[in-house]
């Protein structure tokens, strides 16, 4: 019982070090404007002009994705650009809705009808924000860059096949009705066999508008690549519907509107089944948009910092996001992530602080307040068009071709998640590529690299020849590089018990001085060998253990299995040194001084 409290006091004082030391600023904007000028400001307030004319009608094209009221994609966009850059690291970030958080809701939420989905929406969106704050504070941003970027690749471009697939329907003003519940959520071969179960209901109006939407977006990006051209082909083409509207009694399908008394904040309410329920419902929803969204965040953050020079701040980034998110959850906004597209617009815009990010939620939170009732007016096969030409620019053939052809486990990556995006729930998918990227990094990184080295005879270490004969043949000195984790512990013990049944050897000297790392499955290994090597009458010494080996090996108890008199440390001055007391302690063993020990040593250094 005893040491039980002395193991929990133990994990809590470090966890609670842990945290404290956490390189996190809890409000770094106090700090950014040093030297800010006015010039300066109006190149803020031009970009953010820039990027609220995305921003708005992006907003919208999110929810559609999500299958939400256009409500939740406006609100999320303004509230996150309000609040991100208040504790953001990245000055050119822009938050907000994304298409890959935006499909993941809408393949998550599928099965639940759109009251269902208004009621969980700010409990998951609550969910996502605490996630990622204590994603934060615990540096989860950190293991992103373990994350392979075919992963991410492999996952937008499914997400994008997924949601050209999706919006089709609404270009050819067919009505699908939900069977999410009876055929699980939704996939690219489900989408498709819906739409080829209604495609005889296909209107001709919603179509032939959405073929002149494509035409003027097409028109516009190739001729007037500066101006908003989103912003301005929908406001176009929702000008012309009205035209051919009253003039021609057109009527195809439009947005609700909305007014300032639908965006008033609103708690986050818990379902009549009670908290665990919703728990059990949500949390694992939320844990994949989280992932996501730090994942895509970690992309952006390094993405920006590569062209401005900037310093990535990743986990202060990760916190930012979740702030933004748990705004969200109470201002009733859909989850947020680091916009690529709006990021990258604010720093081409010639964005000089995060003040550019302000001046965009400022905006959108003014169209929001003013635009809600003539949203009534914007057909949806129009927004639909355009959220299949964002979807369609998502696909990067590059970056498909680097990871096809870079390596064959970048390729496998790049495939499976892509695969696994267009036939799985993408929360499932997601997973399911990681997992996937981090065994070929395990593979990769679990293969320590084992030479046997001698003393010559001016008394410096080498590599021993393969042709000469160990100077003292009961002798043998492995330096052991790289990291002993649990995915090379088995090789490791392996190569060693080969090198034992030498039968001339009788004392293997282990070089750890440049293995930074043990774990509880190498310390069992390690114990496995020594007691292998003993029923053959031999022993194992370890020489240049750093300090946090020495730590492991003596809190594990595997100390006094290898005994203290056959551990000996690494000295940072003379890191032979230690290879040497090993060497003296195992002709100690044998009982014989046949062969002297020498050791080459800079007198610089080691005046001794």
């Amino acid at each position: 019982m005893r040491k039980a409290r002395w193991l929990f006091r133990k994990l809590r004082d470090g966890l609670v070090d842990f945290v404290r030391t956490s390189p996190l600023d809890p409000f770094p904007i106090r700090n950014k404007f040093a030297g800010h000028t006015w010039a300066d400001t109006r190149a803020d307030i031009r970009a953010g002009i820039n990027v609220a004319l995305l921003a708005f009608p992006q907003g919208m094209a999110y929810a559609v994705i999500a299958e939400l009221p256009i409500k939740y994609g406006i609100v999320s966009g303004a509230i996150s650009a309000l609040v991100a850059p208040l504790f953001a690291g990245s000055r050119h970030t822009i938050l907000g809705p994304t298409n890959a958080t935006a499909f993941m809701i809408f393949s998550s939420f599928a099965a639940f009808n759109l009251a269902q989905r208004e009621a969980w929406l700010p409990l998951l969106v609550l969910f996502v924000g605490i996630l990622l704050v204590l994603g934060a504070l615990f540096r989860v941003a950190d293991l992103i860059q373990y994350i392979s970027r075919s992963v991410v690749v492999g996952y937008i471009t499914g997400a994008a096949i997924l949601i050209i697939a999706n919006q089709t329907r609404h270009i050819l003003g067919i009505e699908i009705g939900n069977t999410a519940s009876d055929t699980g959520p939704p996939t690219f071969f489900t989408i498709i066999l819906g739409l080829a179960d209604h495609v005889k209901d296909t209107q001709w109006q919603p179509l032939v508008l959405g073929i002149i939407t494509f035409a003027v977006w097409g028109l516009m990006s190739l001729r007037f690549k500066k101006l908003p051209v989103f912003a301005i082909t929908l406001v176009a083409m929702s000008g012309v519907y009205a035209l051919l509207h009253h003039q021609f009694g057109w009527v195809v399908k439009t947005f609700d509107p909305f007014s300032i008394s639908d965006l008033k904040p609103q708690l986050p309410t818990i379902s009549n089944r009670g908290l665990f329920y919703d728990i059990s419902q949500l949390i694992g929803i939320a844990f994949s948009v989280a992932f996501l969204a730090a994942l895509e965040n970690s992309v952006m953050s390094k993405t920006l910092a590569s062209r401005s020079g900037d310093r990535p701040e990743m986990n202060q980034d990760m916190l930012s996001v979740g702030l933004a998110n748990l705004t969200n959850a109470f201002a009733g906004g859909m989850p947020a992530s680091g916009s690529l597209t709006r990021s990258a617009l604010n720093f081409s815009s010639g964005a000089a602080s995060r003040l550019s990010s302000i001046f965009s939620g400022i905006l959108c939170v003014i169209g929001a307040l003013t635009l809600g009732p003539y949203m009534a007016e914007v057909p949806k096969c129009v927004l639909a068009v355009l959220v299949v030409c964002i979807a369609g620019s998502f696909i990067n053939r590059r970056q498909i071709r680097i990871s096809l052809y870079s390596t064959p486990g970048d390729a496998l990556v790049l495939i499976t998640t892509l695969v696994s995006t267009l036939i799985m729930p993408l929360n499932v998918a997601i997973f399911l590529g990681v997992g996937v990227s981090i065994m070929i990094y395990l593979r990769t990184a679990s293969k320590p690299y084992l030479t046997e080295y001698e003393f010559d005879k001016g008394g410096e270490l080498r590599e021993a020849g393969e042709k000469r004969e160990r100077p003292t043949p009961a002798i043998s000195i492995v330096h052991v590089e790289g990291d002993l984790f649990f995915g090379a512990a088995e090789l490791f013990r392996t190569q060693i018990q080969k090198l034992a049944l030498d039968e001339d050897l009788k004392i293997v000297i282990l070089r750890l001085k440049n293995s930074r790392y043990l774990d509880a499955t190498s310390v069992i290994a390690l114990e496995d060998l020594i007691q292998f090597v003993r029923t053959h009458d031999r022993e194992i010494i370890v020489s240049g253990a750093s300090k946090n080996v020495y730590r492991v090996l003596k809190n594990s108890g595997i100390i006094e299995t290898v005994g203290r008199k056959n551990v000996f440390l690494n000295s940072p001055k003379n890191p032979n040194l230690s290879t040497r007391y090993a060497l003296l302690r195992a002709q100690e063993l044998l009982g014989t001084k046949e062969a002297e020990v020498r050791i080459f040593y800079d007198p610089t250094k080691d005046k001794k």
